[in-house]
């Protein structure tokens, strides 16, 4: 039991070692969920349980991976649809998504809030609290999270819209209270994950540029991808960090420069590190501070996976 407990926190993808207590969390959200425009999208598709049928791992398999690694046992899914809202699988994946009574549900709405009216907050706080009230019927005790994402350049810098000119930091900041609004009456809610604020701290603390259209400066990382509205590979493993750090409470830190999942997606080891501090920091006391789980001495290593 030892020998398979250790092989378990080094392990990716363990679908044959899960048992009844594996905790079932869904991911339901859109391509800032799925991890439109990078590698992420179809990363380790295997080792999650895509509900769609469509081959996608995305944040939710950094997420699984992370959790591996850290000895955890997490049975992953996701239901995820391209631009759309929350409404959009109320109207469509409503059967789907009360098919099982999840431990844990992850939920991501439109990144501008409302197609129809830009920086609104009404249809995601009605929303949200029709998607509680559907997992809490299955489950009354399902941990609920609400994720709130980031500014989008092309919204700041391009237009049309209401941040149009203004900060950066203003859309992250008005999705996050539009979040927060949301949170405070859907029934359940445990609390709202602050992707698009670590974003912000990552530009703010100069390790992320925060205007791609004049370039990116030497020695910071682009967090956005070519079109300067979805996530590049770090946006989105910056993402799943605070994911991690979020649901778990474990330190983001604590994965280590080595983590096999950031190596296999060709991030630098001082980028993870940095990455993975952002994250800590962000997250604050919501989680604990923790020594790596493995050594960082010596080369990273690819995940190893038994499903």
């Amino acid at each position: 039991m030892k020998i398979a407990s250790i092989l378990l926190g080094v392990t990716l993808g363990v679908g044959a070692l899960q048992g009844p207590s594996a905790t079932a969390v869904l991911f339901v959200g859109n391509s800032f969920t799925y991890g439109a425009g990078s590698p992420v999208m179809f990363y380790r598709a295997g080792s999650v349980t895509d509900l769609n049928a469509e081959g996608i791992g995305g944040v939710p398999a950094l997420f699984k991976s992370f959790t591996t690694q850290a000895g955890l046992d997490y049975d992953v899914s996701l239901e995820t649809r391209g631009g759309s809202g929350l409404e959009f699988h109320l109207e469509n994946k409503r059967e789907v998504l009360a098919r099982r009574a999840w431990d844990t549900v992850v939920m991501q709405g439109q990144s501008t809030l409302d197609f129809e009216k830009p920086g609104d907050p009404a249809k995601l706080i009605a929303t949200s609290r029709q998607m509680a009230e559907l997992f809490r019927e299955r489950n009354p005790k399902v941990q609920l999270y609400l994720m709130a994402t980031w500014s989008r350049a092309d919204q700041t810098y391009k237009g049309p819209g209401p941040w149009f000119g203004k900060p950066i930091e203003a859309m992250a900041r008005d999705v996050r209270a539009a979040y927060d609004k949301a949170a405070a009456t859907a029934p359940g809610v445990k609390a709202v994950i602050p992707v698009g604020e670590a974003w912000m701290r990552a530009m703010q603390t100069g390790l992320a540029d925060p205007n791609p259209y004049d370039g990116i400066d030497a020695g910071k990382v682009d967090l956005w991808a070519a079109d300067h509205y979805h996530a590049s590979t770090h946006g989105y493993y910056l993402e799943a960090l605070v994911v991690f750090g979020s649901l778990t409470g474990r330190d983001p830190r604590s994965l280590g420069d080595a983590e096999c999942s950031a190596f296999e997606l060709g991030l630098p080891r001082a980028e993870v590190k940095a990455l993975q501090q952002i994250a800590f920091d962000q997250l604050g006391s919501a989680v604990k501070s923790a020594p790596p789980i493995a050594p960082a001495a010596g080369n990273p290593k690819r995940c190893v996976a038994v499903r």
